[in-house]
């Protein structure tokens, strides 16, 4: 136990671990290139192991989020535990300590975090947001009392249900099982001709071809396949493509429903209306110098205005909506324009800020602490030459 506890605590694991943060985002930084922010952070720094492609040679490597686990527990042990605790060792202990806030920041905003946006016109409210990049199917009732009622197979289902075999989902609440299958990261619907054959499902004369991805993972458009089967053995089938502008309508037990594969959605604890977006241009020019929107939050029976610029977001009830984007980017000059809110649910939002102040605050005392004894020492020196 000594030999571990050492190990796990030792400045040389220190370096290590330390390299190897800077290794894996120097080839992550590398790789973005060609393949995108979105799964490159998959790939490199929410992983705890990957191969890393060296021509025809694939490297494994250790993910960034096993390299900062263990880092995790090596300032604990090294930095905490071992450190001797003295009046001298204050600041680098506070200073640990901050390291460690900012570590936690970073696993919690990993694990438990939500991002997203809402996309509004003038006039226009909304009170989800949805996710640039996870797909979900929903699938909808409407009740005789004009009320929807939806049930949801969320993101890891879906993209779980790759390949002809698929996934079966069934719920007491619904008279059909559904069969997903065939799920495609970036496809298009393309037609069926007589002269090929295609290895995947064929609806209405359809059927869903695989593309490559793209570069910004929010431009990907996935599709499912997907097969519901009644309690007597009836069955429907049909394509389920992301940007589809009506949704798969089936009937079982005289109920209908309507399936439709969309961006993964989350609630907001309030409703926000987009009441005016203004964007300032360069002088003589079409581009963008800044752009503001003025939006108004409705929160238990209660309303005000808000003002959301670049670096003035919206913080409330846990979320953080920031000034993203706008468009379409080559709207006329009657043309009606279109905010973007980037929406971020983030129970660590202000850790970074804390664990700083905690550092600064350290290293501060600490180079206090060794200027007082440096002056000290030479007023000492001085005393002792007179």
């Amino acid at each position: 136990m000594k030999r571990i506890f050492d190990a796990l605590s030792s400045l040389w694991l220190s370096a290590l671990l330390l390299s190897l943060l800077a290794l894996l985002t120097w080839l992550g930084t590398l790789e973005q290139v060609d393949h995108g922010l979105y799964e490159v952070q998959k790939k490199y720094f929410e992983s705890f192991f990957l191969f890393h492609d060296f021509g025809p040679i694939s490297i494994p490597l250790p993910g960034a989020n096993l390299v900062m686990w263990i880092l995790l527990v090596n300032i604990v042990l090294g930095g905490i535990v071992r450190l001797r605790k003295s009046k001298a060792t204050i600041g680098v202990l506070t200073t640990h300590i901050g390291i460690i806030m900012l570590l936690v920041a970073g696993f919690v905003k990993n694990y438990f975090s939500t991002d997203g946006h809402v996309t509004l016109f003038e006039g226009e409210s909304a009170s989800h947001y949805q996710s640039y990049y996870r797909w979900e199917v929903a699938i909808a009732e409407e009740k005789p009392d004009g009320t929807v009622v939806e049930h949801l197979l969320h993101h890891d289902q879906v993209a779980s249900s790759a390949g002809a075999e698929g996934r079966v989902f069934r719920s007491p609440a619904l008279p059909f099982e559904l069969r997903l299958s065939h799920f495609l990261k970036n496809c298009r619907p393309m037609p069926k001709g007589p002269m090929f054959e295609v290895k995947v499902p064929v609806s209405e004369g359809l059927f869903l071809s695989s593309v490559p991805l793209e570069t910004e993972a929010e431009a990907n458009i996935a599709g499912v396949c997907v097969t519901a089967t009644g309690r007597d053995g009836t069955q429907a089938s049909g394509l389920l493509w992301g940007v589809e502008r009506a949704p798969l309508t089936v009937r079982f037990e005289g109920r209908r429903f309507g399936l439709t594969l969309r961006h993964e959605r989350y609630p907001m604890p309030f409703e926000i209306q987009l009441l005016d977006f203004i964007k300032e241009e360069h002088p003589r020019m079409a581009m963008a110098k800044a752009f503001e929107s003025d939006v108004k939050v409705r929160e238990e029976g209660t309303e005000r205005t808000v003002k959301i610029e670049m670096n003035a977001p919206l913080r409330d009830r846990g979320l953080v909506l920031y000034q993203a984007s706008w468009g379409p980017q080559n709207a006329g000059p009657d043309t009606p324009l279109f905010s973007t809110l980037s929406v971020v649910s983030n129970p660590a939002d202000q850790y970074p800020l804390y664990a700083c102040i905690v550092i600064a605050a350290g290293m501060l005392l600490h180079f206090l602490m060794k200027l007082a004894h440096y002056l000290r020492s030479q007023q000492s020196k001085r005393e002792a030459v007179s």
